[in-house]
């Protein structure tokens, strides 16, 4: 087994198949107007072109990001930089919606294990606090923030290769395992999320292939352009409902399993 042979046999859609879908601006209207939309992991790939995406869409008052290199810089693992991210975004109007662009597959030179003999403490506690615990304790300062009414939407990009139903190929146990740990989490607070705001939404969303730094290293065919998979991110946002809330779904809309 490959981390090559992974990422292709998850990859789902081919950049031919994308470039014939109708290229327009996503105009998210079925939020009410005017609001805040916040990115968490702005400076990323994915997440500078939903940013750049979102603020020509015109919907909200204003559009805001973190990263590293924000002020005040924010770092999935130091609780204190979420809450005060939580805290500006909340101070820039009413949050209608929340996008967690965040993650990490490979970490400095390590690669993904292909074995169990590969695995390691410390490598296993850094992917989950990456990619679950560090959104998770977003969810806990933001998910109070949404309005009682109207849609609102958090929306964390999770992983296809984090379905245990989907899984036929083993390997890569932290990234797998802590993407599943996310969308777990996701469930969970989109089941307490209802009682408060019946209008609002949880969801993780699986962006596809996308031709970033994080996958460069693991695909053997080219992922799509980040622009063109925000643009599908957005729009499959712009169709989710009340009922989708707690869900796990793909760049098309289409559910993946758990």
């Amino acid at each position: 087994m490959t981390e090559q042979l992974i990422a292709t046999a998850t990859s789902d859609g081919t950049p031919e198949a994308v470039a014939a879908l109708p290229r327009h601006t996503i105009r998210l209207e079925s939020f009410p107007r005017g609001g805040v939309a916040a990115v968490f992991g702005a400076s990323g790939g994915i997440g500078s072109a939903l940013s750049a995406m979102l603020t020509e869409s015109g919907r909200f008052d204003a559009v805001v990001g973190f990263s590293r290199s924000t002020v005040p810089p924010f770092d999935l693992t130091d609780e204190e930089s979420l809450a005060r991210a939580a805290e500006q975004a909340a101070d820039a109007g009413e949050v209608r919606l929340v996008i967690v662009a965040t993650g990490t597959l490979q970490q400095g030179e390590t690669l993904p294990e292909k074995s169990w003999r590969e695995l390691d403490a410390d490598r296993l506690a850094r992917a989950f606090a990456i990619n679950a615990t560090g959104p998770a304790l977003l969810m806990k300062h933001l998910l109070p923030r949404l309005p009682r009414s109207g849609k609102a939407v958090l929306a964390a990009l999770s992983a296809r290769v984090g379905s245990i139903g989907d899984n036929r190929l083993g390997g890569w146990y932290a990234y797998r395992a802590s993407k599943a740990a996310l969308n777990q989490l996701v469930r969970c607070a989109a089941i307490e999320l209802a009682r408060r705001a019946p209008e609002a939404i949880c969801v993780a969303l699986h962006p596809g292939t996308v031709a970033t730094r994080l996958s460069a290293p693991f695909t053997s065919a080219a992922g799509i352009a980040p622009a063109e998979a925000a643009r599908h991110l957005l729009g499959v946002i712009d169709r989710l409902e009340a009922k989708d809330s707690g869900g796990f779904y793909d760049w098309r809309g289409t559910q993946v399993p758990w």
